[in-house]
């Protein structure tokens, strides 16, 4: 069949490369002039810098692409293992290396914070036995096909339903099973991860720690961004055609059949369409006469960024390839995000510094600081002002924590928002992951992989099933080749 594929994002790659390996005739149309979406870079006064996710967990999703295809991963693709998920600075002067191995992250947390071993290699399990009984329900099958409940695996996760923590919060089951505020506040930081408000997000969404935690964090060579070139140029070998600066302006449909797409004012025939598009505007803006599923469009948003790119002509020992450092009041913080819908002057600051593993990243004897400030999605506040005050009240507490003025050590500088996010990735109100996760059913209740009016429209991507992050992102690709028969 000729399939229509929406978007060069990295779901929208997946579903492509596994659309052509089943011997489709794949076309991707992509709005921008590269492939990737929000997995891209930037390169400023010499320094170069991840766009966009930063995190890199689960990278078979990535390299069973080229295994899947008969190639060899490392011929296209190399990544290595980090050894630390993380550095976290606490405002009382406290800090801690989190290891992504259990054992070596219990001795810490005993060793700085005080906390049993027992106890934290205790929770690291009950975070694996949560991934363990969700993960191939919720993340690799569709939740709106009648054979997902009807299989045996499906049976023991019902079985054991009580054990996902629905009805408490995150936050909640964390202080039940940890009980120290600083390890709470780090194990709350992953609601984060999908755009969540910990004291909101329902407890099973502590399945995340597992990943970076246990299974590991890890790095790619060039950067994130050579995961999402490195599947293109998979693509492309595999016969996908790829038509850059070409936004859909329309998604064609005849007696609810997904006929094809109009491009340049042309209509482009075609047997299967994919959007990897937001689910919001592929309705609102390219399906404006159909019925929509309102009540999945009208679902609160999860949370954007607001995002500084700075070259800093200095290097600090103390600092890793990631970096969190906590606000004072968390709970405050997430008030303002969900509440006020902006953002606190105490937030917590995120620091991915490429350069500590990719010193060709930024000159000799500086750092490339991408720096991350969790942000409410855009629902039309006055975004200058609260870069510019964020912008402040960052260089203050990262000058105090690391005692330096490191205002006059930023020697190049660029931002991204929330309206610049929806501008150049059609993220519907710059949204990092389509809907939130907060409350008992959000998590499950995300657009499905397939149109139920439209024959031969399906979706993948962050906004729709099973979420956002470049695993999920991937795995929604893999849902939707299986989907098309």
């Amino acid at each position: 069949m000729k399939i229509a594929v929406i978007g060069a994002g990295i779901g929208g790659l997946g579903a492509a490369i596994r659309l052509s390996l089943k011997g489709h005739e794949v076309t991707v149309f992509e709005a921008n002039n590269y492939a990737g979406g929000k997995l891209t870079d930037i390169e400023v006064g010499g320094y170069r810098f991840d766009a966009g996710p930063s995190l890199f967990t689960m990278p078979e999703n990535v390299t069973d692409l080229f295994t899947d295809a008969g190639k060899n991963p490392d011929d296209y693709f190399r990544y290595k293992r980090v050894g630390e998920s993380c550095r976290y600075f606490y405002p009382d002067g406290t800090h801690f290396i989190a290891y992504d191995e259990p054992d070596r992250f219990a001795e810490e947390c005993e060793k700085v914070l005080g906390v049993p071993q027992k106890k934290v290699r205790d929770y690291l399990a009950h975070s694996e036995k949560l991934f363990n009984l969700t993960a191939d329900l919720f993340m690799k099958n569709s939740l709106h096909k009648l054979r997902t409940y009807l299989s045996f695996d499906t049976f023991k996760s019902f079985l054991q339903i009580h054990r996902l923590e629905l009805t408490k919060t995150m936050n909640k089951a964390n202080e039940d099973r940890l009980g120290h505020p600083k390890l709470v506040q780090l194990f709350n930081r992953f609601a984060t991860y999908n755009g969540s408000n910990p004291y909101i997000a329902p407890g099973v969404l502590n399945i995340i720690p597992h990943l970076e935690m246990s299974i590991g964090t890890f790095f790619p060579e060039g950067g994130m961004a050579s995961i999402s070139r490195s599947v293109e140029k998979l693509a492309r070998e595999l016969g996908v055609e790829f038509e850059f600066n070409a936004p859909v302006e329309q998604i064609l449909i005849d007696k609810n059949v997904a006929k094809g797409v109009r491009v340049h004012g042309k209509n482009r025939l075609f047997d299967r369409v994919v959007s990897n598009m937001d689910v919001v505007p592929t309705y609102r803006r390219l399906m404006p006469t159909q019925p929509a599923p309102e009540r999945t469009l009208r679902q609160d948003r999860s949370t954007s960024a607001v995002i500084f790119y700075w070259g800093i002509r200095k290097k600090f020992e103390n600092l890793g390839l990631q970096n969190i450092f906590f606000s004072e009041n968390y709970r405050e913080e997430f008030r303002f995000l969900s509440e006020v819908k902006n953002i606190s002057n105490d937030p917590t600051v995120y620091i991915h510094i490429s350069s500590v593993l990719e010193p060709d990243d930024a000159p000799a004897g500086c750092m490339n600081w991408y720096i991350l400030v969790n942000a409410p999605h855009n629902t039309g506040q006055n975004w200058d002002e609260i870069i510019a005050r964020t912008r402040k009240n960052v260089i203050k507490r990262l000058s105090k924590e690391l005692g330096e003025d490191i205002e006059s050590l930023i020697e190049v500088e660029d931002f991204l928002d929330p309206r610049r996010i929806e501008m150049r990735t059609s993220s519907f109100q710059g949204s990092l992951y389509g809907a939130s996760s907060n409350g008992l059913f959000n998590s499950f209740i995300r657009h499905p992989n397939f149109s139920q009016r439209v024959k031969g429209l399906y979706f993948c991507g962050g906004s729709v099933h099973p979420g956002g992050g470049i695993p999920l992102c991937l795995l929604s690709g893999k849902i939707v080749a299986d989907l098309i028969k």
